[in-house]
């Protein structure tokens, strides 16, 4: 005789789990460093994780790494119902915040109450950037797009027309987190202009100190 299903809590939450591996399907702009093919977010969660492990100690603050590993998982989920969205697309991020909001209810809403306000929670610390794990979360989460980018040779910035000056715009941010990471992205960037992996464009000299230029929307969750 075959078991019963599951019902309740447990029902709920392997529903969740099978929901969100959707996740694997979402389909980024940037490619995998090796230039191959596109990254999708289940892999872009894994790399955040696993970057907010390795690169804690260059945060601006101590930061409890479990919390920023919670966090960098949870964030993207909602990507499920919302896509990505790349930080260069104005059209896209005009919508963004609605979209996600309204993923989220859905998303977190597949749990057990509780569990999923937790979960909520923490997405809406991450979204708020206004704590230490928050803030250097949100930094990881700039640069790690930033990284594969550039380690393709700039495939997908010249794919969709992106400039240094937008690009020394966006990785500013980073610093708000980890101004030592900033720094390195801002290297990162003067090298690949220099190597014509990507264009200068016309705003701030790429490798300005990062913090210089203007960040707009600098308070909006960041994505690749």
């Amino acid at each position: 005789m075959v078991p019963p299903s599951p019902a309740g809590r447990l029902a709920d939450q392997l529903a969740f789990v099978l929901e969100v591996d959707g996740l694997k399907s979402v389909v980024r702009r940037n490619y995998l460093a090796d230039g191959s093919r596109r990254e999708n977010t289940a892999e872009h969660s894994w790399t955040l994780a696993l970057m907010a492990i390795v690169l804690a100690e260059h945060a601006a603050e101590p930061v409890d790494v479990g919390r920023v590993v919670q966090m960098v998982v949870i964030h993207d989920l909602v990507e499920v119902d919302a896509g990505d969205t790349s930080i260069y697309d104005d059209a896209g991020r005009a919508t963004q915040h609605v979209r996600e909001q309204a993923a989220a209810e859905r998303i977190f809403g597949l749990l057990p109450a509780e569990q999923g306000a937790a979960l909520r929670a923490v997405w809406d610390d991450f979204e708020h950037g206004t704590g230490p794990e928050a803030r250097f979360a949100r930094s990881v989460d700039r640069l790690a797009g930033f990284l594969l980018n550039d380690a393709s040779g700039g495939l997908a910035w010249r794919e969709h027309g992106v400039t240094a000056d937008r690009i020394a715009q966006r990785i500013a941010a980073i610093g708000d987190g980890s101004p030592v990471l900033a720094r390195e992205a801002a290297r990162r960037l003067a090298a690949a202009v220099a190597a014509g992996a990507v264009a200068p464009g016309r705003g701030p000299a790429a490798g300005e100190a990062p913090g210089a230029a203007a960040r707009p929307g600098s308070a909006a969750r960041p994505v690749d």
